[in-house]
């Protein structure tokens, strides 16, 4: 089947890209997964010999969607169609199109997955499984102190900068999803082992090079997201945890926690850097949980 050179729609793809990094200012890794995204696309539209993509048929739209729900989970096909509907909505509003034919076209529904938590006890004999007897290891335990002590994303943790550091008011300055900046407190333990690894290790791992970045990998070079995960998977296979210990894991963990000792919603919001509080009350449904757990194990009622 001859294959067609989609020349417009490479040149659309490109401006929207520059649209969402310029003018939206997302982040590059968002960024990258529109490009993914657009690409599976334009691979469609190359493979049935679409030319026109601004006249979509109800058909073809079908068949695009038959291939996703046979290659794809129902997060990335919700995930595909929003971009789909953020690109033709670009191509609407610019008049390259006239129409946007994905916003007839919902999202596949999936059902609500209750979000894995760690106990406070868990998330401390994590913390205590990591040895601090070499200078990878203490900023190791550096990085989890303070990936539990302010809830951070990984993004949010390998993008510190040594900058970003008040030590006489123990605060972290951190960039956040769309480059929204937020400050965060650093609680006792996080802040020792924070100074420990700066003071006595950090200049061992830098050697040569020279980096800004506070949490360097082995060659001295900025720590990675995948860097991380490798490290958060080689110290959760040393604990026997019934649960996913993931990265993420301990952002969700700290939300709980506070909630669970009495913060309030608008303070997580806050540091959790939340644009929008209902974001935020996920980690109330899980509370609820927890106040379910107590009262069913204190009640003097409650067992017949």
């Amino acid at each position: 089947m001859k294959k067609v050179k989609n020349k417009n729609i490479n040149h659309d793809i490109g401006k929207f890209i520059e649209y969402l990094r310029f003018e939206k200012l997302l982040l590059p890794n968002t960024i990258n997964s529109y490009l993914m995204d657009l690409g599976k696309f334009k691979v469609f539209l190359e493979n049935n010999n679409i030319e026109n993509y601004c006249e979509l048929s109800k058909e073809q739209i079908l068949d695009f969607l038959q291939i996703l729900h046979k290659n794809q989970c129902e997060s990335s096909i919700s995930r595909i169609l929003s971009t789909l509907r953020g690109f033709y909505k670009f191509l609407v509003i610019g008049e390259i199109c006239k129409k946007n034919p994905w916003v007839e076209v919902s999202n596949p529904r999936k059902p609500k997955k209750m979000l894995e938590v760690l106990k406070v006890e868990e998330v401390e004999k994590f913390l205590e499984s990591i040895p601090c007897s070499t200078a990878l290891e203490m900023r190791d335990k550096a990085m989890f102190e303070i990936l539990y002590s302010c809830g951070l994303r990984v993004s949010e943790l390998v993008n510190l900068k040594l900058q970003n550091i008040d030590f006489d008011e123990e605060l972290l300055r951190f960039m956040g999803k769309g480059d929204k900046e937020r400050i965060n407190p650093v609680g006792g333990m996080g802040m020792l082992f924070l100074k420990k690894y700066l003071r006595t290790c950090r200049y061992k791992i830098e050697k040569e090079h020279k980096s800004d970045y506070v949490f360097l990998n082995k060659n001295g070079k900025k720590m990675t997201r995948q860097g991380f995960w490798k490290i958060s998977k080689k110290y959760a296979r040393r604990i026997n945890l019934d649960k996913n210990l993931y990265p993420h894991i301990f952002r969700h963990s700290f939300a709980t926690h506070m909630l669970q000792r009495g913060a309030d919603l608008r303070t997580v919001q806050e540091l959790l850097g939340h644009s929008s509080i209902s974001t935020t009350e996920i980690y109330i449904n899980l509370n609820k949980e927890h106040i379910k757990e107590v009262y069913f194990r204190y009640h003097p009622r409650v067992k017949h």
